[in-house]
Formats: structure tokens, sequence, C-alpha cells
């Protein structure tokens, strides 16, 4: 159950947050947002607040933010089309519903001739008297479509109206967001836990391993290992990954004296073959918040060049597909990470969440990246790229995204249960 919750909450939260950044500055260009969605596939709940409808949905494999004027969502009111209006007092159409069978009271059925719904906002036609009459259109009007209401996008609240600068903010702020989560995470895990502090002093020692078995205590301070003086952790940390199944010699400074203490790592083999050394202790945490920012920023800094990296190999062949993981292989490694606790979780949710940043950012159709090139193609001609040819790219970017999921989902079940 521990681990069912873990999921969720980290999953929800980097779903939410990149949602959250492609929500944020689309508003902040004054782009219509019709959907906040957490999950793909069938709406579990759904909830309306203003223009917008915030809905959870099944499959836990992302989410997305519809925006007015991306897709075919804008209402065309052909001629000889037969529409029910309501209208204010003022005699502004606040609702088109587009069938006859209507619950609504005080409404005008209209033969349609001509309608703008995008730009100057009217609606004409011949009336129940076949008299032609002419309608001016709210900005907020809705219209009604086999019970369900939406709101009319007038053009300058639609995506493609806005310049390229903004699309491309709104877009790239998803993986933005991210990274920010990434930072808020280590932040905290600096604030609440302290900054590891560079002094080799031994902040704890755990029972039944190496260092409580050969005498180190809390407090020592490491001045030489082999003779080598040592004055950062890294060094002493080195000293031990590097010398699995090997006695080496410790001189620690006390209180009462330096004491030189012998002792052998344990050797630790991971999944690749490789090994390194290990004795069982934990440096220094220091707290200051001050430090605690510099913290956030540097780790999230490290961590994007650790995983960019490790995506570069991935594209140039050094790196098997193999290695990929889905949300079978994130739930069963947040199954291992949980048991080592809160910290870890936490660490595990920023890692995470750069991984997402960065691989949306891929100049991959479909992903965020690809977006960002067609608008950067776009910049330079200065001219949009057809929209039905960039629809169809990204439609066979998404279908071969599903495909790699596929396999790479069939691959973790392979991994960890047969």
């Amino acid at each position: 159950m521990q681990t069912v919750i873990a999921f969720i909450l980290i999953f929800g939260s980097l779903v939410f947050f990149h949602e959250l950044g492609h929500f944020l500055l689309a508003k902040r260009a004054g782009i219509m947002v019709r959907e906040f969605a957490i999950g793909m596939g069938p709406k579990i709940f759904g909830m309306t607040k203003g223009e917008t409808i915030y809905t959870l949905r099944l499959l836990p494999i992302g989410g997305y933010v519809r925006m007015a004027g991306e897709d075919t969502d804008t209402v065309e009111l052909q001629p000889g089309y037969r529409v029910a209006l309501i209208t204010n007092e003022d005699n502004i159409v606040e609702k088109i519903i587009l069938n006859q069978k209507t619950h609504y009271q005080n409404v005008i059925f209209l033969e349609v001739e001509r309608a703008d719904l995008e730009r100057e906002l009217w609606i004409e036609g011949y009336d129940e008297d076949d008299q032609f009459v002419r309608y001016n259109v709210s900005r907020t009007a809705l219209v009604v479509e086999n019970g369900m209401e939406q709101m009319i996008a007038p053009l300058d609240r639609q995506f493609n109206s806005k310049s390229v600068g903004a699309r491309a903010m709104a877009i790239f702020a998803g993986p933005l967001f991210n990274f920010i989560l990434a930072f808020f995470i280590f932040l905290i895990i600096g604030l609440i836990q302290g900054i590891p502090s560079e002094e080799p002093i031994i902040a704890e020692v755990i029972d039944n391993n190496v260092a409580s078995s050969a005498g180190i205590m809390e407090g020592d301070k490491v001045v030489r290992v082999n003779g080598q003086a040592i004055s950062t952790w890294e060094q002493l940390s080195e000293q031990i990954y590097d010398n699995p199944n090997k006695a080496i010699t410790f001189e620690v400074e006390r209180e009462t004296g330096n004491e030189i203490i012998e002792l052998t790592p344990k050797q630790v083999v991971q999944e690749d073959g490789t090994t390194y050394g290990q004795i069982g202790v934990m440096r220094t945490m220091e707290k200051n918040p001050l430090q605690a920012v510099v913290y956030g920023v540097e780790e999230t800094y490290n961590m994007i060049v650790l995983i960019g990296t490790l995506v570069g190999k991935l594209v140039t062949g050094q790196f098997s597909i193999d290695a990929l993981s889905g949300p079978v292989g994130i739930y069963k490694t947040t199954e291992t990470v949980v048991t080592f606790g809160l910290y870890n979780v936490l660490y595990f949710a920023a890692m995470l969440s750069v991984n997402l940043g960065i691989m949306n950012l891929l100049p991959l159709p479909a992903l965020d990246g690809g977006r960002l090139l067609f608008f950067a193609v776009e910049a330079v001609r200065g001219k949009p790229i057809d929209r039905q040819k960039e629809g169809m790219v990204h439609f066979v970017g998404i279908l071969l995204l599903m495909i790699l999921m596929v396999v790479v989902t069939w691959n973790d079940i392979q991994r960890f249960f047969f």
C-alpha cells in the first residue's frame, strides 16, 4: 500500500506540475484552455471552473492541456443549419443550441445563413417568421450540442493566433516546471535533512557493519587513509569506494587524540557486475536555509547534466533501449526506494521530474521538443508550416511513442515478473 500511495503521489505530482506549466503560460498569453487533464483515456472525474474543465483520467501515462485552436474544436455553422438561440437582455446571443430538441425556455429558432464565431462574432439567418435577422454573439457564448456545453473561442483566444514566442513559451513551460519542481524537492531535502558537509567527519555508524566492527565512532574525523591526507568527504568516499575487499588504514582524530584503525570495506556487486567498497557510515548534515537554496540549484543542475548525458548515449546507441523503464519499471523502483525512507523517495521524485523534463524536450514529433522545433522553423521561414502536415507528423509521432511505450512496458514485465 505504501508503494501504491508513493507511486500515485510521485507520478501525479510530476504530471501535474508539467501540465501546470503549460496551463499558466497559456493563460498568461491569453489562450483559452479547454481542458486540464491528469492521466489519459476514459474520464474518471471532471469539474468545470470558468472556461476550463479539470479532469482525472484512467490511464496513468501522462496528461495534457487542451488549448483552443489546437485541434478541430471550433464551431462552424453552415448555411441551412437550424439552431436555437438564447439571448440576454441586450439581445446578444449567450447560447447556441445545435439541435432542435431543447428544454430551454424563450429560445429563438434560426435557420443559419452566415455566421462568424471567431472574428466579428455574429450570426444571421431566417427566424420562424421567415424574417432575415442578425444577432451579435457574446465572447463567452456557449455552444450546446447533445447536452454538452463548450465556450466559443474568439480568434484572439486561440493558440495559433498568438506569436511564435508566446506559443513556444506555453509549450516550453511544461519541461521548465519539471526542473522547477526538482529544485523545490531538493530545497525541501536541504531544509529538512540538511546539506551534506564537506568535512570527512563521521556523523553516524551503522550497526553490524564494517565500520562499527572496526571501532569507528560517531564524531570521528578521518585525517588520513593509507597515509594519504584526507580533507573532504569525497576523498574519503573514493578511498572506500575504490578498495572493496582490500585492507586499508584509517587515522581518525578524536578528543582523546588520534587513533589508527584498520578495516576492510565490504564488496558490493552492482547489476552490471562492477563492484565498490562500503563500510556503513553517514556524513554530517548542516542546516542552513541559504545553503539549501544553493544545494537545490546545484543538485538540479547536476541531475540535468547526468540525465542529459545518459539520453545522449541513448541517442548515439551507447545505451540500450532495454535500459528504459515505463510505468511498470517506475512502480517497481518506487517499491524499492520506499524501503529506504522519505528522503530517498523525494530524491527519486526529483530525478524523475528532471528526466520527464529532458525527455519532453527531445526534438521528436508529439513531444514538446518536437513542437518547439516546428516553432523554430516557423520563426526562420517567417510563416507557419501547413497545419495539416504538422498535425500528420505529430500523429505519426504519437503512434511511434505508443509503440515504444508498449515495448518498454513489455520489457519491464519480463524483467520484473519472469
